[in-house]
């Protein structure tokens, strides 16, 4: 008998694939928060997670675990080297999401371009309608386009983006060297010179150990272009965001990511009406999350069926299930 923990809401369809195997058990955990799960990790052989933390203390608790499926792509919350040290793997969900994440990267470029947030208040409040002759809005089509990281997210956008006239470049050292995909957008040499050429940049890449656009990277940029970021928060440095914004340095921007979050009310970000918010969902839309959830929880039954994919396992050697 496999006993299951899931940690998080998961859509009903996943919840329905666990209920449709014999020989399966689960507690089903809906609140996100680490402690509200972490006294069930004893008894779990597999853990499905939501995007709560899984910190070195609850691991060394999880005395039968042997799998932990990552309801999306991001492991940024996981403690890794304690799942190394125990031989547990770890699994993601792989191609479920990039569509929803593009889509949603290409809405904040349009919202943030159009000054959505003022245009909305010219309306709700009569005596801002003035602000339509201020020709603040911008048109994208013509305009300039990096995006940063070009795997699978960056790849839909380029797409969505070109059906809208944009000239499009990309900046992912990884691929310069490993072999860039085929067609028509190039690869820059370097961040400072893509971001010296855009009009507007897309940030698509994973969390690292430090933010890779900060004040710098914010001084190359054309003034007044606009910044969007979908991928996690602590990829750009809120603080010199801030100064570019006030600046105006950097003209508008779309946000679906933040260092803390949820942001506090006094977020300083909260205050710039020509930045769009979104509460980190750019990956949860009804039909992504669907997906992530059914891909989730076969990920666990696959791992003890011994045949899961060794690509969706970030700790390749603890793929095996045995």
């Amino acid at each position: 008998m496999t006993h299951i923990l899931v940690a998080g809401k998961l859509h009903p369809s996943g919840v329905a694939l666990l209920n449709s195997v014999p020989g399966v058990t689960f507690d089903y955990v809906e609140e996100v928060s680490e402690p509200s799960y972490a006294p069930l990790i004893g008894k779990a052989d597999a853990l499905v997670l939501r995007t709560q933390p899984l910190s070195a203390a609850t691991v060394a608790n999880a005395d039968r675990l042997k799998v932990v499926s990552r309801h999306g792509v991001g492991y940024d919350a996981v403690h890794l080297p304690s799942l190394n040290e125990r031989g547990i793997a770890l699994t993601v969900v792989g191609d479920v999401n990039s569509v929803s994440v593009a889509e949603h990267a290409m809405m904040l470029i349009l919202a943030a371009s159009k000054r959505v947030l003022r245009g909305d208040r010219a309306v709700r409040q009569p005596a801002e309608w003035g602000w339509r002759n201020r020709l603040e809005a911008e048109e994208i089509s013509g305009k300039s386009l990096l995006i940063i990281g070009y795997g699978r997210i960056g790849r839909h956008l380029a797409r969505m983006a070109s059906g809208f006239g944009m000239a499009i470049r990309a900046f992912d050292p990884y691929l310069k060297t490993q072999g860039w995909p085929e067609g028509q957008v190039d690869a820059v040499d370097t961040l400072s010179e893509g971001l010296a050429w855009a009009d507007f940049a897309s940030v698509n890449v994973p969390k690292a150990d430090h933010p890779i656009i900060g004040a710098a990277e914010f001084a190359a940029m054309k003034r007044g272009s606009i910044l969007v970021n979908t991928a996690r928060g602590g990829v750009v440095e809120e603080a010199a965001l801030l100064d570019a914004l006030r600046s105006g340095q950097i003209g508008a921007a779309g946000l679906d990511v933040f260092d803390d979050e949820p942001p506090t009310a006094d977020n300083p970000l909260i205050a710039f009406d020509q930045v769009v918010l979104s509460p980190h969902i750019a990956g949860l839309t009804r039909e992504c999350g669907e997906r992530m959830a059914v891909a989730s929880v076969q990920n666990v039954l696959d791992f003890f069926a011994g045949k899961i994919d060794p690509k969706l396992v970030v700790n390749g050697g603890h793929a095996t299930g045995r």
